[in-house]
């Protein structure tokens, strides 16, 4: 039986400190983790932020820069250290991990993304690779600008042909606020006006984005029938638990997926 395909977005919240340091034992975790429903016939396709943390670690900032070229130096020399540590989790279990830096105009051009398209495909029939992306921010910036790789993760969720796109973040999911109520969204079966007014954005030290973004995501896969699911990244065993059905967070439905997902549903109004 074919596998079923999963793109799984770490963002930057999630893998690192609350100082703004990388966090290798939750690296360590979200790795174990992987490795796991790897093992169970799922195809993982990686879209990982923290190399503009690792890369002011390096440089001893304590506040995430605010010019291009500065957070472009971070990104650039930060991302070999993130790869490493990605290499040396998932080998310790067996697995390789394989680099891939794209930008927007490789995924607007069809010679370029069918390109991408074929090394995926061929990345992941070798069971023992798992692809890791990023945006190549030395000629790209949209996503440190703004996005934290949460649209990047939608398109390569289009491009690959996924059944599934997973945003694991430091906010649980998307919650309504109106009238003094603070309440999790669990389903979401149209991103309408109601639904984009509640996305708020957000800034820190270490990441951009917010809720606005994964919005954009969540709409840009539904779009193409994928079912998209915003989570906490440090929930335990959050991804496994997934895998197991259990409906962590918000997730957006799609017209294919007949909500098999749907238990105690609290969708809005």
């Amino acid at each position: 039986m074919k596998p079923e395909r999963w793109v799984i977005k770490l963002g930057t919240g999630v893998l690192s400190t609350r100082e703004g340091s990388l966090d290798l034992p939750q690296m360590e975790n979200l790795t174990q983790q992987l490795i796991e429903i790897k093992k169970k016939n799922i195809d993982v396709i990686i879209v990982s932020s923290g190399a503009i943390s690792c890369g002011m670690d390096i440089l001893g900032y304590s506040k995430r820069p605010e010019s291009i070229e500065e957070l472009q130096t971070c990104s650039t020399l930060g991302q070999p250290y993130l790869m490493h540590y990605y290499k040396q989790l998932f080998s310790a279990h067996g697995f390789h991990v394989a680099q891939l830096l794209v930008t927007y105009f490789d995924l607007d051009s069809l010679s370029l993304r069918k390109n991408i398209q074929k090394l995926l495909e061929n990345l992941l029939l070798k069971k023992t690779i798992i692809p890791i992306i990023n945006e190549n921010d030395c000629v790209s910036y949209e996503e440190i600008r703004f996005g934290d790789n949460d649209r990047l993760s939608s398109h390569i969720a289009v491009l690959a042909e996924a059944q599934r796109l997973i945003i694991l973040s430091n906010v649980a999911g998307l919650m309504d606020c109106r009238n003094g109520k603070n309440k999790m969204i669990s389903y979401v079966e149209e991103i309408d006006s109601t639904i984009e007014k509640l996305a708020e954005g957000t800034r820190s030290e270490r990441s951009v984005g917010g809720m606005i973004t994964k919005i954009e995501a969540a709409k840009i896969a539904q779009a193409s029938g994928i079912l998209t699911q915003i989570a906490d990244g440090r929930e335990k065993n959050v991804l496994v638990r997934i895998y197991n059905g259990e409906p962590l967070g918000t997730i957006f439905e799609t017209k294919k997926n007949e909500r098999t997902l749907r238990t105690n549903s609290r969708s809005l109004p």
